[in-house]
């Protein structure tokens, strides 16, 4: 965006949002972070934004905005630039660091909250979430379930890192260890195992956006054996970690429906083994429920 120029003709706030959005356009970027952008320049969510439509911007909001949207021509998220993401209905801190959490994965935790009071009713019970990541599934399933003990695991230092600041800002007392899939959680039973592992296959890398491509963590996003490398791994190990009763719930890839659920029925013939489709009709979730 040529600042010099639009600095000196834009003087409301709904003419940024105007020439931003167009911008984005013009360079075939989505439209949308314009907004998020722009509500978090001024500090506002989205009712604040439209009462400030026809407010005076300042010009080193504008110049500070119109710095960001370059970003987002380049393809950087607008999740990297605000910091933030939204999920089941709290704020995450996020960087590139973690994987951007997707609305899908509040698919993965509302079945398995409702699995939870089939299973188990009002009882406590012990729940492990494998490659946290951010923390979103370890952190929402002890805000969602209090008298919960949670554990969380990640191999990445910087994850983790991330997952404790969110969960601290959230008043989420989960318990986070350094360690490979469900390694560190060997030496116990859990009654709920929830996972969202790297299941992108390499060769499917070109096909994806360069925001995902370029700008998120690699280790978070693909995985060996035509996607199935951490699937393999979790189907040995999960079944000396879970409780009867138990549940073990795993986002998966669109293509890996039977693939995965074939996995774990093999690993554990006694559980009852689904997939269940997300909100756009998608294979997204294997869910193992042991009675």
């Amino acid at each position: 965006m040529n600042k010099v120029e639009t600095l000196t003709t834009v003087e409301f706030v709904y003419e940024a949002l105007e020439r931003a959005t167009s911008y984005l356009k013009q360079y075939g970027r989505e439209e949308t972070p314009a907004r998020i952008l722009l509500q978090h320049e001024l500090g506002v969510d989205y009712s604040g934004l439209v009462a400030a439509m026809r407010d005076k911007i300042e010009e080193r909001q504008f110049e500070a905005y119109c710095s960001n949207v370059e970003e987002l021509v380049e393809g950087v998220p607008v999740q990297h630039l605000t910091g933030v993401e939204q999920f089941y209905g709290r704020t995450f801190q996020v960087s590139p660091a973690v994987l951007i959490p997707r609305p899908e994965t509040e698919e993965l935790i509302e079945e398995t909250l409702k699995l939870k009071r089939e299973l188990f009713g009002t009882e406590e019970v012990q729940a492990a979430d494998i490659g946290t990541g951010s923390g979103v599934i370890a952190i929402t399933v002890k805000c969602e379930l209090p008298e919960a003990e949670v554990m969380a695991t990640d191999i990445s230092e910087e994850a983790l890192f991330m997952a404790e600041r969110n969960a601290e800002t959230l008043n989420a007392d989960v318990h986070f260890t350094k360690g490979d899939l469900a390694a560190p959680l060997a030496g116990r039973k859990w009654d709920i195992i929830l996972s969202n592992p790297p299941y992108i296959a390499h060769h499917e890398a070109p096909g994806l956006s360069d925001t995902v491509r370029e700008f998120e963590p690699h280790e978070a996003l693909f995985a060996d054996s035509n996607g199935l490398a951490a699937y393999k791994t979790l189907a040995e190990q999960v079944p000396e970690l879970i409780s009867r009763p138990g549940i073990i719930a795993l986002e998966i890839g669109s293509s890996q429906g039977a693939a995965v659920t074939e996995l774990f029925q093999k690993a554990l013939p006694d559980a009852r083994v689904y997939c269940k489709k997300d909100i756009n009709k998608h294979d997204r979730m294997v869910f193992c429920i042991l009675e």
